[in-house]
């Protein structure tokens, strides 16, 4: 187990329950860090579309129609994680899960924690859910909202952010500005961006690849300024996913 990996774990409110991941810049990688940094019985799963699971995930895996998950995750042992999904026509893709059949398998597997992937970003930096997005599974504990640093000072356009019209619309920018960290901020502090779909349940954002000094900057002062937007959350946790070199850059708070 990753101790930089445990760590965050905890920072993230993610020792149990169901955890949602939100957003863009490594949804994917975070979900996988919590799992290896768990230490306990964990599900891996999402609403939306994702990509084949890593061959060295410390978990089972369970590719099926969603009729018959619940019952072949019965079978695993009490004592074993589990990461499953449905199959999809797409090559080297999963199709998602539903809501209701995640928290079926959550409640009747006694899973500490389920990690869902619950929207797409098309291997963007940032972006802003449509209106029928993020597919959060109703009573999760957490939804963390992921963005990249790498966005900050690049210019608002689709090679950078997903879904920009609504990016637009939640940031306060138009298309072609320039991706400040006051702009990133105000996408994490808005209900129609990042906290869209999230009420009543706890927030807490990542900020990743924050890979050197500059970055950590740019990041301190994207989450300064979207801690100052709302009181939706209290930290924002500064990190760096990478394989090999993983770590917590810092924890902004009030």
């Amino acid at each position: 187990m990753t101790p930089a990996y445990s760590e965050l774990v905890d920072l993230l409110a993610a020792r149990e329950g169901i955890v949602c991941v939100v957003g863009a810049g490594g949804k994917k990688s975070l979900i996988y860090a919590l799992a290896r940094g768990h230490g306990g019985r964990v599900a891996l799963t999402a609403t939306a579309h994702t990509t084949e699971f890593p061959a060295d995930l410390p978990a089972g895996q369970i590719v099926d129609e969603e009729v018959a998950l619940p019952e072949r995750i019965a079978q695993i042992a009490r004592d074993r994680s589990v990461a499953y999904a449905c199959p999809s026509r797409k090559p080297g893709r999963y199709a998602g899960v539903s809501a209701a059949t995640i928290r079926t398998i959550h409640n009747e597997g006694d899973f500490a924690a389920t990690f869902v992937k619950a929207d797409g970003a098309r291997m963007r930096w940032l972006k802003a859910p449509a209106v029928d997005e993020p597919l959060i599974v109703p009573g999760s504990s957490t939804v963390i909202p992921v963005v990249s640093i790498l966005a900050a000072g690049e210019p608002l356009t689709e090679r950078v952010a997903h879904r920009i019209e609504r990016v637009e619309a939640a940031a306060g920018l138009s298309r072609g500005e320039i991706l400040t960290p006051e702009a990133i901020g105000r996408l994490l502090a808005s209900e129609q961006g990042a906290l869209q779909g999230a009420d009543g349940m706890r927030v807490v954002p990542v900020i990743n690849m924050v890979e050197n000094d500059r970055q950590e900057e740019l990041a301190r002062a994207t989450a300064a300024a979207a801690l100052a937007m709302t009181a939706r959350f209290d930290r924002v946790v500064l990190c760096r996913l990478t394989p090999g070199s993983e770590s917590i850059v810092a924890v902004v708070t009030r």
